[in-house]
């Protein structure tokens, strides 16, 4: 063999070894865990998006968010009011295994298992802004106890209803917000310079900032577009925002006119979200879902047919009809996700821990409800639920495939629909199918079992 026989065996070796090189590195990268962020309004409808239906509230970086992303048309709330949809979604666990299936006092004991807990311990960074409705201060339910390196906000549902408090908690110390007074009536500022979902906003760039060069989970669990109930109540208008923007010179009530200002508002935020992601080179690298707690609400003096915000849907928040509990759900993952895709795929807030341990490349908890859904992302196939389930004050609900049963009181008749043929709830088909109502009957008892 010569020596130019040798040079060109050298040569194609290295060339090959380069080629495995760079493969490997390629696989490595494309199985690298993305940031995750986790966008949740409070109270938003399924039709208050333009991307979902609306066509008068303004919601340009959303839609283009459904653009880039997946549009996910069956999903569905942990449950139809406040703090029982946040542990459902941070647990897995449905309202037939949570310690609480209603707005009723519950703190989380220390360290326990959440999605937040089980990123932390995956390496992630962890930090919140919003509302926190799972441990009030000194309690074991704080966020500083339940897997967050860092959380800006209420601490206290109840005081989320006010945008104008007198303070927000950073971790577990108190911060004065300027020009805020609280008048004589609970929850009600007679003075108001500082907006609390512009603070929570700046806090959330600040964490992404932060951990730009880590790996980082941020919850952004905002408080809009929820009313000030007690605000309502005294003044004839709960919705609480600074400015009408483009909505000022409209002809509506005044409650209408802020309802659609804190949506567009949030809108903008979502855009400036994005838009940071990108000036820090982050956007590929980030994973961002958007969805809402539960159902639109009817209070503060809005009204909830005004946009039209429950869309094709019948009912409202506290109803577990489809819409006190079908909400939007938006993901984007550019270059994982197909852009402008959109799934009819069945999945629930339970659904979100074991989705974030798949993304982390981590193993689910076993005692949960939930259903990774990155199969459904990824354009892969997709394990589906035999059952979704709800409760709440005596009312169930569950959603078998197409069947949807409800009861809405334990001595009312049993109702069962086809959401396939009737999306509204419109015919109670329950007369015509006994043998389904007995199987759905069954489903119920057995998700509500201790199993």
């Amino acid at each position: 063999m010569n020596s130019l026989d040798c040079s060109i065996r050298t040569l194609v070796r290295c060339i090959a070894c380069l080629f495995f090189s760079v493969m490997l590195l390629n696989q490595s990268q494309a199985a690298e865990p993305p940031n995750i962020i986790y966008v949740m309004a409070d109270d938003l409808g399924y039709g208050d998006l333009g991307c979902f239906g609306q066509t008068v509230i303004k919601t340009p970086n959303i839609d283009q968010l459904a653009k880039q992303g997946m549009r996910f048309t069956n999903h569905y709330a942990g449950h139809t009011v406040c703090r029982p949809s946040r542990l459902v979604l941070l647990t897995g666990q449905h309202t037939g295994h949570t310690p609480i299936s209603q707005n009723e006092q519950y703190y989380f004991p220390e360290d326990a298992t959440t999605v937040t807990s089980l990123l932390k311990e995956a390496g992630y960074a962890t930090g919140g802004v919003g509302k926190w409705a799972l441990g009030p201060p000194e309690s074991t339910g704080v966020p500083s106890k339940q897997g967050f390196d860092f959380w800006f906000g209420y601490l206290d549902q109840g005081n989320a209803h006010n945008f104008y408090p007198e303070f927000l908690w950073s971790n577990e110390q108190e911060i004065s917000l300027p020009g805020n007074k609280v008048g004589p009536q609970k929850r009600v500022s007679i003075e108001r310079e500082t907006y609390s979902h512009d603070l929570l906003t700046q806090e959330a760039f600040n964490f992404i900032k932060h951990n730009a060069k880590n790996r980082f989970f941020l919850q952004a669990h905002y408080t809009i577009p929820h009313a000030n109930n007690e605000g309502g109540r005294a003044t004839g208008d709960g919705m609480e925002v600074p400015e009408y923007g483009e909505y000022a010179d409209r002809e509506w009530p005044t409650p209408e006119k802020g309802f659609a200002a804190m949506i567009t508002r949030l809108d903008r935020d979502l855009g400036q979200m994005v838009k940071l992601l990108k000036e820090l080179n982050l956007e590929h690298k980030t994973i961002i879902f958007f969805t809402s707690d539960n159902g639109p609400h009817q209070e503060g003096m809005h009204q909830v047919d005004f946009f039209n915000s429950n869309g094709p849907l019948r009912g409202y928040k506290r109803d577990l009809y489809e819409g006190g509990i079908r909400v939007p759900l938006i993901v984007k993952w550019p270059g994982k996700v197909q852009a402008g895709s959109t799934s009819d795929h069945i999945s629930a807030f339970w659904d979100f821990l074991p989705t974030a341990c798949e993304l982390a490349g981590i193993k689910a908890p076993q005692n949960i409800d939930g259903v990774s859904y990155l199969p459904t992302l990824l354009g892969q196939p997709q394990t589906a639920h035999e059952t979704l389930f709800w409760k709440y004050r005596g009312k169930v609900a569950l959603r078998s495939g197409k069947w949807k049963a409800v009861q809405t009181g334990p001595q009312k008749p049993f109702e069962l629909y086809n959401l396939d043929t009737d999306i509204g709830e419109q015919n109670n088909i329950a007369n015509q199918h006994p043998e389904i109502v007995a199987q759905m009957k069954q489903k119920i008892a057995d998700s509500q079992s201790a199993d």
